[in-house]
C-alpha cells in the first residue's frame, strides 16, 4: 500500500510541475516572461523532499517533452534548476530564507547552462531572469505554507518524507 502511495504521490507532483510549467507570467519586458512552476517547484521540494521532487521533475520533464512543449535544452535548464534548487531545500532544511533563495540560485545556475550552451551574453540572460527571480523569491514561501496546509489536511501526510518541516 504504502507503495502505491508513493508512486502516486509523485506522479501528482510530477503533473503539477508539467501543468504550472506550462503557465507563462508575464514579465515588464518582452522576454522576460516566468513559469509559474518555479516557485511551486521549490515548495514541492521543501515539502516533500529531494527524492520525491527531483523524480517527479523527471517525470514532468518527460511529459513535457513527450507533448511537444518543450525541447532538450528546456529539459536540460529545468533538471540545472532542479538540481540546484533542490540541493539547496535539501541541505540548509526548508526554512524561510531557504526556500525564499533557492529559486533564484536555481535560476541564476540554469541560465549559467543556457550561457554555456549559446555563448551570449550572460548578463543580459541573468537579467532578463531578474523578474521572474523576484516573483519566485516572494512567493516560494507563500506556496510551501499554502501546500503544507493542503498536506495537514490530507493523508498524505502519513507519508514519511526526508527533509520536510511537517
Amino acid at each position: 500500500m504504502k507503495k502505491t502511495k508513493e508512486l502516486t504521490l509523485i506522479s501528482l507532483l510530477a503533473v503539477i510541475i508539467a501543468i504550472t510549467g506550462s503557465f507563462k507570467i508575464p514579465g515588464p519586458i518582452p522576454g522576460t516572461e516566468f513559469q509559474l512552476s518555479a516557485p511551486i517547484a521549490v515548495a514541492i521540494a521543501a515539502c516533500f523532499g529531494f527524492r520525491r521532487y527531483f523524480l517527479a521533475g523527471i517525470i514532468a520533464s518527460g511529459i513535457t517533452l513527450i507533448l511537444g512543449t518543450h525541447t532538450i535544452i528546456n529539459v536540460i535548464i529545468s533538471l540545472t534548476f532542479r538540481v540546484v534548487a533542490g540541493c539547496i531545500i535539501h541541505f540548509f532544511k526548508p526554512k524561510f530564507i531557504t526556500v525564499t533563495i533557492a529559486g533564484p540560485i536555481g535560476s541564476i545556475a540554469a541560465r549559467v547552462v543556457l550561457w554555456l550552451f549559446f555563448g551570449k551574453s550572460i548578463v543580459v540572460m541573468l537579467m532578463a531572469g531578474v523578474p521572474g527571480m523576484i516573483y519566485t523569491a516572494l512567493t516560494a514561501w507563500i506556496f510551501t505554507k499554502l501546500l503544507e496546509k493542503i498536506i495537514n489536511y490530507t493523508t498524505w501526510r502519513e507519508i514519511p518524507n526526508e527533509g520536510s518541516p511537517l
